[in-house]
């Protein structure tokens, strides 16, 4: 990035936002949230991070929250990936089969 702003190419300022945009990009990849149904324990929280790290094959920032509409199962947003295996979303699929 440093070269493209001491020679200043012609489009550059459009390469430096591209770059910018992919940067920002990889950063909310390895942001998560976890959503339960009820509040996970230490060693839950902790096998959820090693998961989401192997996924992401390194370190994932993840914050956790407690959400009872879930009833159950869990709710992973990683980036724009979303995992749902909830109860809730269970069941809304299965209604929508009959």
């Amino acid at each position: 990035m440093q070269l493209l702003i001491e020679r200043k190419p012609r489009g550059y300022f459009g390469i430096l936002q591209h770059l910018h945009r992919l940067v920002k990009l990889d950063e909310a990849s390895r942001t998560g949230r976890v959503e339960s149904a009820v509040a996970l324990g230490q060693a839950q929280e902790q096998a959820v991070r090693d998961g989401l790290n192997r996924l992401k094959g390194g370190d994932v920032t993840v914050e956790f929250a407690e959400n009872p509409g879930l009833i159950g199962g869990m709710r992973v947003k990683l980036g724009d990936d979303v995992f749902d295996g909830s109860v809730r979303t269970r069941l809304a699929k299965l209604s929508e089969t009959f």
